[in-house]
Parts: structure tokens; C-alpha cells; sequence
């Protein structure tokens, strides 16, 4: 659109935004009027529904996060959008007219999630009503422009057949998690920021007995379970007078009370990792969540930093892993982007009475290859095959 153009929609949109109406058709129609602008069918449509994906959509994203093999969307610039459709990240063609923008898209999603983002406070983690994930940061934080990055829900969980077939799953790797599920084991899948974490938790809960009870505690409500079943808690930031926070922490105690048959923290990263591992130690088995890690080798570190931070001292975080967590699932993402189950771990206590993950099978081509902790995690199955 010329500078024309430009000029006659930021007039209209300015019409449009003081009297709170929709811009329909024909309240562009009459707002363009109003400017003394008289346009065709054809440019009017095409005023009326770019007003709407800016008014009320998502803008230029909308298509993008339409595409159902999209995972992320990340603005860094009006002229920089990427995309993840999992194979790593994509420049797009799309482009927005200007910072400014990229700015009133964010503020306007996070005022659809009923978060604050402005000059006084300019960031924002927050959900929006359809599930999706926003992070927004405003300059002059956010140097040059907004930059804003959604996480896309989508409603209904990958099936182990769909993640196999993505590269995911090495192949007979379908079978081994199974199983895993069956024998009710507690466990941990473990990863970097984007390596599907949350996506094969979902699947594996899925697999869990339909008359089972699963009761979620997450941060921001992201698991899409497909099963009968499922309690779903979220937490709640504090208002603006600093009032009304729900903690993590606080929806573990409270799932605890809810009889759960499998207690499930989405993402374990504060001081909700001790009252997690008390509950894995009291009769709750099957329990599992995800944790940020480098690699499978790094958790009981990582793990051990969150229980530090919550009063919890080395010797006692790691005698209630050992006996709570029984395997550790790794996630990657290869050079290419592609995400896949690099490795699965047994947890075992050293000499010292340290937990250290040992590894039972790692991935290759043509399917898992057995390592030393094999043996251990065949003995943890049992039955369950």
C-alpha cells in the first residue's frame, strides 16, 4: 500500500479504535466515506479484513500460524519474521509495515491475555485465549523493535506413530516407550528450549490407562493429552497491586489433594522440584514432567540447583531423585533442526550416593543401540512388556 494508503487506514484505524466497533465491511466502508475517500467493492474488502487481522487476528501471522506444521513464530524486526516448522528456523517474506507496528500486535495480545506491556513494564509471558504461548519485549529493552515469539498449542497431541515417521522416534522406539508408560515408572524428559519436550509428553500421556487420573500442574497450560481423564492446572501471575499469585509450588500441593494416579508438572525449573520429588516418593508413581538440560548428564545438576534455591541441601535432593525418578528421556535437536530422542537414561547412585544417569539406549538410524544401563531398565520394566 502507498503512503496514501498508509495515511487513510492509520485515519480509519483511528476512527475504528475510539468508537469500540468491529471493522466490518461496512464500518470501513462508512469510515472511509467519513475521510472522503470513495473506494470500489474490491478495496474496500481489502481495507476492511487487513483492519481485521490487525484490530482483532494477528496481523501478518495469521497465516502463519494457520500452518499446521508451524511451532513458532518470531518477530525481530518489521522485516524479520521466522518461522519453525520443525526443521529449524525460516526467515519468511512476511514483513510489517513498520516498528511500530510490531508494537501495537504486542501490546494488543497481551491485552487479549489480560497482561500489562508498556513503557513501564516492557515484557510479557503470558497465554492467549486459544492456548497459544506469547513472550513480548518492547524497546528500548528490545533494541530497534518489539520482538515478539509465540509458542503454538496445537489442540490434539501427536500420536508415537506421527513422531516416528517425523525422524522423532527412532524406529521400533514406539514399542520401548510403551512399555515405559505401562510399567508406571517415574520419569524425567530432559532437553533444551524447543526440542519437543512438551510435544512427547503429551504422547506419552496419551498412553496412559484410560481409567487413570491425570492431574497437570503447568506453568502456562501447553499439554494436550489425548485422554479421557485429565485435571489441568494452571499458574496465575500477581495483579497489579502484587496480589493473587498462584505458584507453581502451589498447584503440586494442591494436585496432591485431587487423588491423582499420575502427577504431571509440565516444565520443573523452581522450587516446585521438592515438593514433586516428596510426592514421587509417597505412593504416587507413574509421576513424570520435563526439565531444561543440555543433556541427560546435566539433569541431576540442574535438579540440584532448583533444590538448593528451595532449601534443599545436596545429600537430601539426591537421595529423594534416587528414589523418585527411575529414567531420564533426552531430547535434541540435530544440525539440520530436526528434533529427535537422542537417548534414554537409567538414574543410579554412585560411591558417593550421588544420582548419575546411566544410559540405556541411544538413538541411531536404524533404531535404538543398547548401552550399559540396559540391563537395569529391562529389570525396571519388569512385567510391563
Amino acid at each position: 500500500m502507498d503512503g496514501a494508503g498508509t495515511t487513510l487506514l492509520d485515519a480509519v484505524r483511528r476512527r475504528l479504535a475510539q468508537s469500540g466497533a468491529e471493522p466490518t465491511p461496512a464500518r470501513v466502508a462508512a469510515a472511509l466515506r467519513a475521510q472522503g475517500r470513495l473506494l470500489g467493492d474490491a478495496e474496500v474488502l481489502g481495507a476492511a479484513e487487513e483492519l481485521r487481522t490487525e484490530l482483532v487476528g494477528t496481523g501478518p501471522l495469521e497465516a502463519l500460524l494457520a500452518d499446521d506444521r508451524v511451532t513458532d513464530v518470531l518477530v525481530a524486526a518489521p522485516d524479520r519474521v521466522w518461522v519453525d516448522r520443525g526443521s529449524g528456523l525460516e526467515l519468511t517474506r512476511v514483513v510489517f509495515p513498520d516498528a511500530a507496528s510490531v508494537r501495537r500486535l504486542a501490546q494488543r495480545l497481551a491485552a487479549a491475555a489480560g497482561r500489562r506491556l508498556d513503557d513501564a513494564r516492557p515484557w510479557v509471558d503470558a497465554r492467549l485465549p486459544d492456548g497459544t504461548r506469547m513472550h513480548a519485549v518492547l524497546p528500548p529493552v528490545a533494541v530497534g523493535s518489539a520482538c515478539l515469539s509465540l509458542r503454538v498449542v496445537r489442540p490434539k497431541a501427536f500420536s508415537l506413530a506421527e513422531l516416528a515417521a517425523a525422524g522423532t522416534l527412532p524406529p521400533g522406539g514406539e514399542q520401548i516407550l510403551r512399555v515405559l508408560v505401562r510399567a508406571r515408572l517415574s520419569f524425567l524428559i530432559s532437553g533444551g528450549t524447543g526440542t519437543g519436550k512438551t510435544t512427547l509428553l503429551s504422547t506419552l500421556l496419551g498412553l496412559v490407562g484410560k481409567r487413570e487420573r491425570i492431574v497437570l500442574a503447568e506453568d502456562s497450560a501447553e499439554l494436550r493429552p489425548d485422554h479421557p481423564h485429565v485435571v489441568r492446572l494452571e499458574t496465575r501471575p500477581a495483579n497489579q497491586e502484587g496480589a493473587g499469585e498462584v505458584t507453581l509450588k502451589d498447584l503440586v500441593r494442591q494436585a496432591l489433594r485431587m487423588r491423582p494416579d499420575r502427577l504431571v508438572v509440565g516444565e520443573v525449573r523452581g522450587a516446585e522440584v521438592t515438593d514433586l520429588l516428596a510426592a514421587l516418593n509417597t505412593g504416587h508413581e507413574g509421576g513424570c514432567g520435563t526439565v531444561h538440560a543440555n543433556a541427560a548428564a546435566d539433569v541431576p545438576a540442574r535438579l540440584e540447583a532448583l533444590g538448593t534455591a528451595a532449601g534443599l541441601d545436596r545429600a537430601a535432593l539426591h537421595s529423594q531423585l534416587a528414589a523418585a525418578v527411575s529414567v531420564v528421556i533426552h531430547l535434541v535437536r540435530d544440525r539440520t533442526g530436526r528434533r529427535r530422542l537422542a537417548e534414554v537414561c537409567v538414574l543410579e547412585r554412585d560411591a558417593e550416593g550421588l544420582v548419575v544417569p546411566v544410559p540405556a539406549l541411544r538413538w541411531a538410524p536404524d533404531g535404538f543401540v543398547r548401552e550399559s544401563g540396559c540391563a537395569r531398565l529391562t529389570a525396571l520394566i519388569g512385567g510391563a512388556s
